[in-house]
Formats: C-alpha cells, structure tokens, sequence
C-alpha cells in the first residue's frame, strides 16, 4: 500500500474526456434534434459548450472577465470573434433544453466506453436489476444580488432547482433536469422524469418518495422502488415475512397495504421493513415484494447509499462553483448547471481511470482535492498549447514534436494528496437564519421585472 500511495498519475484524464466525446458532430446532432426556429449563430452549440465548460474548470470573476480572456487567446476559452452582446444574448434565447440534450449525448457517449467502477460491494445485490439509481432533488442557492438586475429586489432570489437519478455503479448522474420554478416538488418533478428511467431499475429515495403515489408511478412503468416511509402514510400488515430480535434491535419484514384512506391513489401492496435500535426507528417502503430478489439486510444497506446523490449535489455547488451564478436569466443559468454537470461526469469518468490505473476504489479519491488539481493542469495545460503555438508560428518550415503534456511534473501529482481523508469529530450543524423564508423564483422575477421595463 506504501508503494502504491507514491505513484504519480496524471491530471489531465477530465480534459481528454471532454475532447473525447464533447465533439462537433455531438453539438450538431443535438442542435438539429432540439431545433424548431432557432438560427444557427456565431455562437453555435459547440462554441457556447467549450465555453461554458471552460468557465466550469477556469472559475473567472465574471462572464465579461472571461470573454475578454478569450479575445485574448488565454485560458482555454473559446474565441468566436464577436461581441460580449451577441454572447448574452445568445444566452438569453437559446433553450435549455439543447444543453439537457448535450449533457444526455455526452453522459452516453461516455458510459459506452467506460465499465462501472463504482460500488464494488453491491455487484451481486445490484446483478438482480438493470440498475441501481438513487433519486433526488436541490433547490439551488440564491443568486448573490452583487448582479445589476437584482440590486432593488429584497427577496432572497433563487433561480431554481435540479433533479437527479444518480448512478451508483457508473458514479454519475444518468438523469438531471432544471426546473426554473424554485418551488416545485420533488415527487412530481421525479415522476416526470420516470419515462427516462429504464425498466427493472431500482429507484431509491428519501421521505419524500415513500408514498403510495409514487410507488404507483414506478410500478406502471415497471421499475422498482426503495424509499423510507413518509409519517403521514398509513400501514395495514397483511403478512409478516420474516421477524428477528436480538437485545434492543428489531428487524421486521412484512407485506403491508399503504395508503388505506389516501384520497385519489388506490392502495398499494408492498413491503414494509421496520428496524428498531433501541429508541430509534426506521421503515423502508419498497415494491419489491419477493424477499430473494431484496432482502430486508440488503434493502437496508443500500438505503445508506442514499448518500451519494448527496454527496454529488455537494461537489456540483462546492467543488464546480455552481453555488455562483454569473447571470439573472433562466437560460444562463441552465447552461452553467448542464456544462458543471458535463465536466462532473468528465471528472468522475478521470476518476475511476485513476484508480483503476492504481488499483484502488474510486472511492478512495476526493474530488474535492482532485477538481482544483485538475483546473490548475487544465489551464497549465492551455497556456502551454498557447506557447507552442505561437513557437510553431515563430519558426515557420521547421517541424517541431509537441511534448508529452500528460507527463509533465505540472500535469501529474502524488495520488497520496487526493485521498480521501475519514472525518474526525462531530459534523457541524448549519445555522439557519429566519431572513431566509422569504424565496422568490427567478424565472417569476425576471417576468416582473421585464413587465416593468415594457410599462416604462
């Protein structure tokens, strides 16, 4: 193990996949199957991803910072030789739905060539399914007011939320949506995503997804479904499966009816398994009715890897900046969170190559150390094409070999320094603050606000 945490790797893994699969023919493609009246700009598809995605790894101040960064040639950002207005206003028309679509062709792509490396204990549990995705949703954070439009507006203003179905083996989300309307729920949002959830799945999720309702909505599309159990949902025992008790621990495996008296949802007959230790309970709703496919123990453990999708909406707002928006408008801010989620499936994709290259779970790598690793390579990476280009220019009918960026010492790092570190002591707990009740959504502020522009 000694010899194994020395090895260097190399960092430059997240750029590679971006230009493996993030190609012209991709962006064209889904230009072409999302069109309806839309022109083909300056800034097509393809300008506007390597764009974003460079703002995703560079993190600059601001958007003009980085436009006026890519006139210059630096940094990696794309240079289209047009104005900071025709960007924005590109931005402002352009439907989020081409870059959803962009971020499903990608995710794709990547997952054809890449085998699942995540999760290596639950294989055998996870070899019974087509799959093992965990569901959930996240209001995003509130748009800092430091923006020009919002310096009169007092409201906390949120500009959405996002829903994800994450992949526990591939280690990346499968489905994502923006929702511009910060308020909307998770079940409902989650239901109309169910269409893009193949058949034989098992969906696992939080309180909010363990209602009859749902349960109802997995079953008709013949997807399997893991949830704990929402208070208000009653129970009628039809059967007891199975029963152990072992000092203050209960484990109880039954066939239940839920939803007895919901009013618009006719009940439905799943299993219910109760856990009891000591003064704490827990009970996991879940469709799967036959005990040999799920049993209560393994239905238990991979409830605790719920977690995941947690993890992964932290690394999307700390680790990829996206807890900062750039810009008040809708579109804006769908294209920054589909190109975060982009380079986060890049990222994840370096990751477990990493650490298959090393012989380690992908697990074991935080990418909270490696995604500043892979930034500061990535824009190492672009001066140093710069100078090479420019030494080609210098030096014309001289024929000169590009070195190899990937084993230069800046490009590579100790895998010591990325492990993930176990946590000591207590979790802080966040303070919430009473000012922050108040929400108003972006998409319903920005509609007031271009209402009051026209009346003036």
């Amino acid at each position: 193990m000694g010899k194994t945490m020395d090895v260097e790797v190399g960092l430059l893994g997240t750029v590679e996949v971006l230009h493996e699969h993030l190609t012209a023919a991709v962006c064209a493609s889904v230009f072409d199957a999302e069109r309806i009246t839309e022109r083909r700009r300056v800034w097509t598809l393809e300008k506007l991803a390597e764009f974003w995605t460079a703002v995703i790894l560079r993190a600059p101040q601001s958007l003009k910072q980085a436009l006026e960064e890519a006139r210059g040639g630096e940094g990696g950002f794309t240079d289209v030789g047009s104005s900071d207005q025709a960007f924005f206003a590109r931005c402002q028309d352009l439907r989020p739905e081409f870059f959803q679509g962009l971020f499903e062709a990608f995710t794709k792509r990547v997952l054809e060539k890449e085998p699942p490396s995540f999760q290596e204990d639950l294989r055998e549990v996870g070899s019974r399914f087509a799959g093992l995705w965990v569901v959930d949703g996240s209001g995003l954070d509130a748009i800092a007011h430091r923006l020009k439009v919002l310096w009169d507006e007092r409201a906390v203003v949120l500009p959405g939320s996002i829903t994800a179905f994450y992949d526990l083996f591939q280690g990346v989300p499968r489905v994502l949506r923006f929702h511009e309307e910060a308020g909307a729920g998770e079940l409902l949002r989650a239901e109309e995503a169910l269409a893009e959830v193949p058949a034989g799945t098992l969906v696992i999720g939080d309180r909010a997804f363990g209602v009859p309702r749902f349960f109802e909505s997995l079953s008709k599309r013949g997807i399997y479904g893991l949830a704990r159990r929402t208070k208000t949902v009653k129970l009628r025992t039809l059967e007891v499966l199975s029963r152990k008790e072992d000092g203050d621990t209960v484990l109880q495996d039954s066939i239940v009816e839920a939803g007895v008296g919901s009013a618009g949802v006719p009940p439905q007959r799943i299993r219910c398994i109760y856990l009891r230790r000591g003064k704490k309970v827990l009970r996991l709703l879940t469709n799967v009715l036959d005990p040999a496919l799920l049993s209560a123990t393994e239905a238990l453990a991979l409830y605790r890897r719920r977690w995941s999708v947690e993890r992964m909406f932290f690394d999307l707002k700390e680790v990829l900046n996206l807890h900062r928006f750039y810009s008040a408008n809708a579109n804006a801010v769908a294209m920054q969170i589909y190109a975060a989620a982009i380079v986060y499936v890049a990222m994840r994709t370096a990751q477990a190559r990493i650490a298959r290259a090393v012989g380690i779970p992908p697990e074991r790598l935080s990418p909270a150390k490696l995604f500043p690793r892979v930034a500061a390579a990535s824009a190492s990476f672009n001066w140093m094409k710069i100078a090479f280009r420019q030494t080609q220019e210098c030096n014309p009918g001289v024929r000169l070999r590009e070195p190899p960026w990937a084993k230069l010492p800046e490009h590579r790092v100790a895998i010591a320094s990325i492990l993930v570190e176990p946590r000591k002591g207590r979790r802080r707990k966040r303070r919430y603050c009473a000012a922050r009740r108040r929400h108003v959504s972006l998409h319903h502020f920005t509609r007031k606000n271009l209402t009051k522009k026209r009346r003036r």
